[in-house]
């Protein structure tokens, strides 16, 4: 009998500052056989070089660091169309919700903090590579809510107009969609809201995802809600 092919390992970008964080990392993260560290940035600004030059799966990355931020790494990363198959996912010691906020509005897929379990941290490679979030939906769905929330007045009496014109591109059935996205739901339970198939979801959230500019599920969550649909829809 053959031998069925072997899956390629995950190839991961490790950015942090401190020389010992980095190398922990890629000691761990190498033990895995789904997972191989394939370079290693010391700030934000190497970060972003090293993603164009090794186009990596996932980028696991911190958030405060010299020359760039992982913020503005991230927001880097996720807007080079070169990098389109490169997902970000966020590690770092700061707890305050507003870094999740910033991270998933900036294009992460992800958050985490760095005293998780290393499996922790391995599983949540493994599904921010597939382009899930990382952060369960509902969790997700508070987040953003009570940081769009939050935001200055001025900043949410109106959606930027390139954000409006996208919203007003959707169909009346992807806007039904997004609502249940920002709500929560998974695809399997959007379908049976909506009376559709799971697959015939996910075909909507591509389409959905085309329109917004949304890199994952997690953008389409902080598009919904800073785009006025859910408050217009309240």
């Amino acid at each position: 009998m053959e031998q069925a092919a072997k899956t390629a390992p995950l190839r991961v970008l490790v950015a942090d500052d401190q020389d010992l964080v980095r190398r922990g990392f890629q000691v761990i993260l190498n033990s895995y056989d789904n997972i191989e560290v394939v370079g290693l940035a010391r700030d934000g600004e190497e970060a972003v070089e090293l993603a164009q030059q090794l186009k990596p799966d996932v980028v696991l990355m911190d958030i405060r660091m010299p020359r760039k931020n992982g913020i503005e790494a991230t927001r880097d990363i996720v807007n080079n169309p070169l990098l389109r198959k490169t997902h970000v996912l966020v590690l770092t010691t700061f707890d305050t919700d507003e870094y999740v906020y910033d991270a998933l509005a900036a294009g992460a897929s992800g958050f985490l903090l760095k005293d998780v379990d290393p499996d922790e941290i391995a599983d949540a490679i493994a599904v921010v590579a597939q382009g899930d979030a990382l952060i369960q939906p509902k969790i997700m769905k508070r987040l953003v809510e009570t940081f769009v929330a939050a935001r200055p007045q001025a900043g949410r009496t109106a959606a930027p107009a390139q954000m409006r014109k996208r919203l007003a591109e959707l169909t009346e059935r992807e806007r039904e969609i997004l609502l249940l996205v920002a709500r929560g739901l998974n695809n399997e339970e959007i379908g049976q809201e909506l009376f559709i198939s799971p697959a015939t979801v996910k075909t909507h959230l591509a389409r959905i995802m085309g329109k917004t500019d949304a890199h994952d599920r997690a953008q389409l969550v902080v598009f919904a809600y800073e785009s006025g649909l859910v408050r217009s829809a309240q």
